[in-house]
C-alpha cells in the first residue's frame, strides 16, 4: 500500500488538494448558514410554534443541513491531519465529530417533534413533560458530546498553533449548547435568554469554522508539529 502511494505522488497531491478544498468550502458554508438559522429561529413556545409550524420546520431543516456540512468539514480536516495526530488529538476530533452528528439528530428531532406536539398540546412543548425515553437519550447524548467535543477540539487546535480558531469554536459551542437546552428548560420557552445565548454562542462558533476553513491547507502540518511537541 505504501509502495503504491509513493509511486503516485501526483495523485496523492491531487487528493490532498481536493480534501483541503472540501474543508474550505464546507467550513465557509456550514458556519455562516448555522448562524443565520439560529438568528432566524422562531419563538419557542408551543402556541407560536403551532401558528408558524412550517417556518419552524424549515429553519430546523436548514440548521440540520448546516450541521451536516460542518460534520463533513470536520471529517475532511481529520483526514488531512490523521497522520500527525496522536491518541489525544484523534479523540478530540472524533468527539467533536460525534457531537456535531448528535446535535444534527437533536435538531431533526426538534424540528419534527415539536410542531406536532404544539398542534395538540402546545403547553407541553419545550418542557420536561414532553420528553420520552427516546427523545431524552438524544437530548442527553447531544448535550454531553457537543460541548465536550468542541472543548477538546479547542485544546487540540491550541496545541496545533490555531489558538483563536479553537477558542472561537470551543467558547461558541459551549455557550450555544447552554442556551439551547439549559437556558431553554431553566427559564422556559417564553424567555428571551435562550435566543440571546444561542446567538451569542453561534456567532463565534461560525467565525471559528470560517477560520478552520481558511487554515485547511495547514492542518496537516500543524498537527504533525503538535505531535512532535508531544513526543519531545
Amino acid at each position: 500500500m505504501s509502495a503504491d502511494r509513493s509511486a503516485h505522488p501526483a495523485a496523492d497531491a491531487i487528493d490532498t488538494r481536493l480534501v483541503r478544498a472540501i474543508v474550505r468550502l464546507t467550513a465557509t458554508i456550514g458556519g455562516p448558514l448555522f448562524l443565520v438559522t439560529v438568528i432566524l429561529h422562531p419563538a419557542r413556545d408551543g402556541h407560536d410554534i403551532a401558528a408558524h409550524a412550517g417556518w419552524y420546520a424549515f429553519t430546523h431543516s436548514m440548521e440540520a443541513i448546516s450541521l451536516l456540512i460542518q460534520a463533513i468539514c470536520l471529517a475532511g480536516a481529520l483526514a488531512l491531519g490523521m497522520g500527525g495526530l496522536r491518541a489525544r488529538g484523534l479523540a478530540a476530533w472524533f468527539t467533536a465529530l460525534a457531537g456535531t452528528v448528535l446535535w444534527f439528530g437533536l435538531i431533526v428531532y426538534d424540528g419534527g417533534h415539536n410542531p406536532v406536539t404544539a398542534r395538540y398540546a402546545p403547553d407541553l412543548v419545550h418542557t420536561s413533560g414532553d420528553l420520552d425515553v427516546e427523545g431524552g437519550i438524544i437530548v442527553l447524548a447531544a448535550n454531553v458530546l457537543f460541548p465536550l467535543g468542541y472543548v477538546l477540539l479547542a485544546m487540540q487546535l491550541n496545541r496545533s498553533g490555531q489558538r483563536w480558531t479553537g477558542l472561537l469554536l470551543g467558547f461558541g459551542g459551549v455557550l450555544y449548547a447552554i442556551g439551547g437546552t439549559v437556558a431553554l428548560f431553566g427559564f422556559g420557552p417564553h424567555s428571551m435568554v435562550t435566543s440571546v445565548l444561542e446567538i451569542a454562542g453561534a456567532a463565534p462558533y461560525a467565525f471559528g469554522y470560517l477560520m478552520l476553513g481558511r487554515s485547511g491547507g495547514q492542518i496537516h502540518r500543524a498537527t504533525a508539529a503538535a505531535a512532535r511537541t508531544e513526543l519531545a
